[in-house]
């Protein structure tokens, strides 16, 4: 591997998969939460005119952030191996194309479609996308089963039809949380392999995101290019944080206590930013704006900072196991709610109304987080994944 790139670990870093499956639990909780009456301001999602945000518009921005983490890694690990910059890029564009390509498809789930122009309920289509989404990516799939996966899509996207009369097709106005991660992905990427990781070039670009941003406002620009970029600078602020924390070539044999202080000083200094920021800016998740990125990024970065600290360096791993399933299997855990949603509304069936109230409605969303991150387990033993 070129001298140039950091020096990380090779080992698997239980850190990260602490952060992402805890992540996933607050995910399945606040999700399982959506259209619940009685229960908290602070757990629902802000509206689009309000200026702040909840514990439910964290979620995304810690997924971006726990993207950035892994990213150092992967890329440093391909880039080692004979060829590696063409099998570098090939991973980044194949796996930023199947979550652009699955986001996709849930985007058009939503809204906009036409069921009559398609001979078919928006609910069965969905499920079999997710259907072949699982012949096309699962771990356990042969050759034949990915090409009849790949067959079921191109058809499914052949039949989708929207707008009031029935013409229109698949609509890209955003590309849905997946495909937003998967964009915000593979620029990073980019710039992680242009900047050879190094932290001044990596900052810069965080700055520059921040800037399109706040440019693409004054020349009232393109919204939708301007939300990637703010995006990408969580994803950035990530590979940042875990550089901090365990670029080797930095370090010189030092012990932990010199990065947990770089990874809070990132930290305080993210969230200095965002305060100045949102001087001129509104904290919106739905505007994408950079207060509320970089708060975000504070708040991930501090938590992980901590997880280092509790996991690295004092060595406390045995509760991660209650995580671990999720962060070996993301794919699954995000998409298992979303295809028992979808196969409820395709039965007409519903939660009982009193598990979406009050103090109910809390424990069924924690005991259902819990029995999907179960569930995940036990797939896992058969291997039954998704992987990009």
């Amino acid at each position: 591997m070129p001298a140039t790139l950091p020096v990380l670990p090779r080992q698997r870093i239980f850190a990260i998969d602490a952060l992402r499956g805890l992540t996933f639990f607050v995910m399945l909780f606040v999700n399982c939460l959506s259209g619940a009456s009685g229960i908290p301001y602070g757990i629902q999602h802000m509206a689009a005119s309000v200026d702040g945000m909840s514990l439910a518009d964290v979620v995304f921005p810690a997924f971006l952030f726990v993207v950035g983490t892994s990213i150092p890694f992967s890329l440093n690990h391909r880039l080692a191996v004979e060829g590696g910059m063409r099998q570098t890029l090939w991973q980044i564009v194949t796996r930023a194309f199947g979550l652009i390509v699955i986001g996709l498809f849930m985007v058009n789930t939503e809204e906009g479609y036409n069921e009559a122009a398609m001979g078919i309920s928006i609910q069965l289509w969905a499920l079999c996308f997710y259907a072949a989404a699982m012949l096309v990516w699962g771990t356990r799939s042969h050759r034949v089963l990915r090409w009849l996966g790949a067959a079921v899509i191109v058809v499914l996207a052949l039949i989708y039809r929207s707008g009031p009369d029935g013409q229109g097709w698949m609509q890209t106005s955003w590309w849905g949380i997946l495909g937003c991660i998967g964009w915000a992905y593979l620029v990073s990427s980019l710039a992680y392999l242009a900047a050879r990781g190094r932290l001044p070039a990596l900052a810069l670009a965080i700055a520059a995101c921040v800037l399109w941003f706040i440019l693409s406002q004054a020349v009232d620009g393109n919204e939708v290019i301007a939300m990637h970029a703010t995006h990408i600078s969580i994803v950035l602020c990530g590979a940042l944080c875990v550089l901090l924390l365990f670029d080797g070539a930095r370090s010189h044999g030092r012990g932990g206590a010199p990065r947990l202080a770089a990874g809070t000083l990132l930290a305080l200094v993210l969230a200095l930013s965002a305060w100045l920021l949102h001087h001129y800016y509104p904290i919106s998740k739905i505007g994408a704006t950079p207060p509320w990125a970089l708060y975000c990024a504070a708040l991930c970065g501090a938590l992980f900072v901590l997880l280092y600290w509790l996991i690295e360096m004092r060595q406390l791993t045995r509760w991660t196991a209650l995580v671990q399933p999720a962060a070996a299997n993301p794919l699954v855990t995000y998409l298992l709610p979303v295809v028992l949603a979808t196969l409820m509304r395709y039965l007409h069936l519903r939660w009982w109304p009193v598990l979406m109230h009050g103090g109910a409605a809390i424990a069924f969303a924690l005991l259902f987080s819990a029995v999907v991150m179960a569930v995940v387990a036990v797939l896992n033993t058969y291997n039954l994944k998704l992987k990009l």
